[in-house]
């Protein structure tokens, strides 16, 4: 049954990995190229004035040299970048299928739900409590640490991320037994803990330089909501993959046992 979970698993990763892969070819990486430009706009402008006369005479050749090597790049880049988000899928959908067979039945609410839920909580342990910390980093920016620590950082930021996870599901199954929308609220609590913490002790890691403020939030928005769209995807090819294999949930198996005379 384990390998069953893992085939729909990296089945799932594949179609959520297809369509990552074509939002950082049509929007991630004209976006990144963009604010690389900006970023280095000042250095090239200071260099344009002086080498001015001699690109006036190569600029024929340099403009068609430059449109050729332009398309071979944007179709190279393309490549690498559907082929990534396809393996990134496949990894991701790999791992959530495990997880899903030995966690299924600790997970609240019943079917597809249970993969949301799961999903929710690889978002919120792999992405969203890292980042509160260490947000996506912009082209032109600054880091505060070397890569080793931030690594570091990155890791047990990822652990504090899963225990708020757990904090949070196991919340919600104890108070829900009474009243489900008391449920959610006691599910948000170690959520919005996490946050309003790290807003206020978390160090200044990133240094964002001269990029515009507003592209800079625009780029961290796209970012976490891709990845959100990620999650979402693999947990809903999952479960439709699960309910097509005519799968039912721990919670429903457990239901008909304690029916059964």
């Amino acid at each position: 049954m384990l390998v069953d979970y893992l085939e729909r698993g990296v089945l799932a990763g594949s179609i959520a990995g297809i369509a990552y892969g074509a939002y950082m070819t049509f929007v991630a990486n004209p976006l990144i190229g963009h604010m690389e430009g900006l970023a280095d706009g000042g250095e090239a402008e200071g260099h344009a004035h002086g080498a001015g006369e001699h690109a006036h005479a190569a600029g024929g050749h340099a403009h068609e040299a430059g449109e050729h090597a332009h398309a071979v790049s944007e179709a190279t880049t393309a490549a690498v970048s559907i082929g990534s988000g396809v393996l990134w899928g496949i990894l991701l959908g790999g791992i959530f299928a495990l997880a899903f067979y030995f966690l299924e039945p600790a997970l609240p609410g019943r079917g597809r739900a249970k993969t949301y839920v799961l999903a929710g909580a690889g978002f919120l342990t792999a992405s969203v409590a890292p980042w509160l910390v260490l947000p996506p980093t912009t082209p032109g920016a600054e880091q505060a640490f070397d890569p080793t620590l931030r690594i570091a950082m990155y890791a047990g930021m990822m652990a504090v991320g899963a225990v708020v996870a757990a904090l949070s599901i196991d919340g919600y199954k104890r108070v829900s037994k009474r009243s489900r929308p008391l449920g959610g609220i006691t599910a948000a609590v170690p959520i919005v803990a996490l946050v309003a913490v790290t807003t206020v002790a978390a160090p200044a890691i990133v240094d964002s330089g001269a990029m515009p403020a507003d592209l800079v939030a625009a780029f961290r928005g796209l970012t976490v909501l891709s990845q959100a769209a990620l999650w979402a995807l693999v947990a809903g090819s999952f479960g439709w993959l699960q309910t097509r294999a005519g799968v039912r949930s721990a919670t429903d198996r457990r239901d008909d046992l304690l029916a059964s005379p």
